[in-house]
């Protein structure tokens, strides 16, 4: 992938330097992301499959664990494409358009996807309850005022002059070192995400968390099915 990244740069090969006016990096990366969903439902397949023929529990934590390592794979493409084109992520180009709806720094909410596993998955014992709602105050929490800060001193920066003047470029610079950290912000992100399922994964039993990646995968399957619904939806004549 590292090498793939730095023959885009430096040959740019994607149509003269971007696809739809996107940096080399970030049309490499909505490849491999488009590579990735791709496995990503081959392997929610194999484990919809094993939850349906009642495999043993050690075979079906094969499964799983196959999904969590897959799902840290993109947590990886993320993760590189964030060093150079942080916007790209954020933005969420690379989504379908009822995904990037629910979008948070670049990816999912991971309090509101624990609130679907919650109301999912069953026979939950209190202590797992317990323990899965203490996850979501932590995710609902965790960053907020953080990123709040940033967009407020970037604010400040750009606002402290009149804006009905040329701006002051020493103002730009200092705003852009201030944007810099955002890049911190998606990688932490990411890592509550991963954090987020991981703890899921720890506090179930492997069966239900085979069901709780069934049902992740299908929530997201819906919103692009709803995207492509959208888009073909008949339009009305003006």
């Amino acid at each position: 992938m590292e090498q793939e990244l730095q023959r885009a740069r430096t040959q740019e090969v994607f149509f003269g330097g971007g696809i739809n006016n996107i940096s080399p990096d970030a049309a490499l990366f909505d490849m491999e992301y488009a590579r990735w969903l791709e496995e990503h439902h081959r392997l929610v397949c194999e484990l919809k499959a094993a939850v349906h023929e009642h495999r043993l529990e050690n075979e079906l934590g094969i499964f799983v664990k196959s999904c969590l390592a897959h799902l840290e794979q993109v947590m990886n493409l993320k993760y590189m494409v964030a060093k150079t084109d942080v916007f790209h992520l954020v933005s969420g180009m690379w989504k379908t358009p009822a995904e990037r709806c629910f979008m948070w720094m670049g990816g999912f909410w991971p309090s509101e996807l624990i609130k679907i596993i919650l109301n999912q998955i069953e026979s939950l014992t209190e202590q797992q309850v317990m323990g899965i709602c203490g996850l979501q105050q932590w995710t609902q929490e965790a960053l907020t005022q953080g990123l709040e800060a940033l967009n407020q001193s970037v604010s400040d920066v750009i606002t402290s002059d009149s804006l009905s003047c040329p701006p002051n470029m020493s103002q730009m610079a200092i705003a852009i070192n201030k944007l810099s950290t955002l890049e911190g912000f998606v990688r932490q992100a990411d890592n509550m995400r991963h954090e987020a399922i991981l703890g899921l994964y720890q506090i179930l039993t492997v069966p239900q968390a085979a069901r709780c990646l069934l049902a992740i995968s299908e929530y997201f399957h819906r919103l692009r099915a709803l995207s492509s619904l959208w888009l073909a939806r008949p339009r009305q004549q003006q």
